[in-house]
């Protein structure tokens, strides 16, 4: 076996680093290879630079190799066009790891914008996702959109017009999302089948729902758990839901500000929720059939406590949110939870504590069943009553040298 020593692995390393190089990339005619050409010639700790301007490409970007940054001049000054795209794919996709992309916009993609798919430490900072023309319904489906990846940093990002997540997370561990803003999505920010995340500090308005946890069956990973949404502001979610047809969050309820479904161990705290129709914050099981002998479809684990919550569920757009309303003589409860406890095939108990009550618990006896709802409000909710503390989850902690680029 070859051995070599610590000396000699750094001295490789600090040589790789001075071989380092930047490739300069500007606007104009042939922007489409030149920019594809310098992706693909990229080597380790090489900089892909973007000068400001606009880039009318006509196809997706792909990149492939480590440790690679791709950065503009600003999402304002540099912009990445794919107005004229004659595929369906995606603006740029990402394949390799210790890739960070940063500094520059893509529009109209007429698929997802950004996507990386199987990497480590994947970070994007300071990028902007927007569909121009408002929301429709023949937007792509999600603008930053990290999925089967492991230390993701998403870092004041802004995404406008996502058909279903503006800021996707799916089937990935150890994530943060923060500083970013999402607004005019149908969903602003949405983790789903993923496992330690860290979501604080954005701003998700103007979506059909703002923020989302959400865990789905038959997928490669599932069983999601431990997210802390915190210090966030989720206020006035009030697009009309514009998924296509088939879609899981076309059945998102308009106004709908924090959605956890079929989690586990998900903490909501210090955020400030504010005039979303339908309501504050709802618990709510998987109501589609399945055949995934494996899955929970009944959020658990659940707490609520020290949010800031103003005005919510005057006018609520769920299923049954109107016969609720009138049976209780008044706007939906800042806290809506189904109520369901127990589902066949799964034995882990549904624990919840909701602090920032009043709670309108549905007390439905399973999974989408409205019709039997009987409704009761409580000022708080910890079922059961014997429930601890249920202690909070360990804040993620990304690889140092990831982690800087967000400080």
């Amino acid at each position: 076996m070859i051995r070599f020593s610590a000396a000699l692995l750094a001295a490789t390393a600090l040589a790789g680093a001075a071989h380092a190089k930047t490739l300069a990339v500007g606007p104009g005619p042939d922007a489409q290879e030149r920019l594809q050409t310098a992706l693909l010639d990229a080597k380790p700790g090489d900089t892909v630079e973007l000068d400001a301007g606009r880039y009318d490409l006509t196809d997706g970007l792909s990149l492939d190799v480590d440790n690679v940054t791709v950065k503009g001049a600003g999402p304002d000054a540099t912009v990445l066009s794919f107005k004229g795209q004659k595929g369906a794919g995606e603006g740029l996709l990402i394949t390799s790891d210790k890739v960070t992309v940063r500094d520059f916009a893509v529009e109209d993609t007429k698929g997802d914008g950004v996507k990386s798919k199987g990497a480590d430490q994947i970070s994007f900072i300071n990028v902007r996702v927007e569909w121009t023309g408002g929301p429709k319904e023949t937007n792509g489906a999600y603008g930053v959109y990290p999925v089967a990846s492991t230390n993701v940093l998403i870092d004041k990002v802004l995404v406008r017009g996502a058909s279903d997540a503006g800021i996707y997370v799916g089937q990935s561990k150890n994530i943060v999302v923060k500083r970013s803003t999402a607004e005019f999505n149908v969903a602003g920010i949405e983790i789903e089948n993923s496992m330690n995340a860290d979501v604080f500090d954005n701003v998700a308005t103007r979506n059909t729902g703002g923020i989302l946890v959400f865990d789905l069956p038959n997928l490669p990973q599932m069983g999601g758990h431990s997210t802390r949404l915190f210090r966030n502001r989720v206020v006035q979610n009030d697009t009309p839901n514009f998924a296509p047809k088939g879609n899981i969050v076309a059945n998102v309820p308009q106004g709908t500000g924090v959605m956890i479904m079929a989690n586990r161990n998900v903490h909501v705290f210090e955020n400030e929720i504010d005039g979303n129709q339908s309501t504050a914050v709802v618990l709510v099981s998987y109501t589609q059939t399945f055949d995934d002998k494996t899955y929970n479809p009944l959020p658990r684990d659940v707490v609520v406590r020290n949010n800031k919550i103003g005005r919510n569920g005057w006018d609520p757009k769920f299923n049954g949110g109107g016969l609720v309303k009138m049976m209780l003589k008044s706007d939906i409860p800042p806290i809506v939870w189904d109520g369901v406890t127990s589902f066949p095939g799964t034995t882990e108990p549904v624990r919840v504590r909701l602090l920032d009550g009043p709670v309108l618990n549905l007390r439905l006896p399973g999974p989408g069943q409205i019709e039997k709802a009987n409704p009761s409000v409580t000022a708080t909710a910890v079922i059961p009553e014997t429930t601890p503390q249920l202690a909070e989850p360990k804040a993620v902690v990304l690889p140092k040298a990831q982690a800087d680029l967000g400080a």
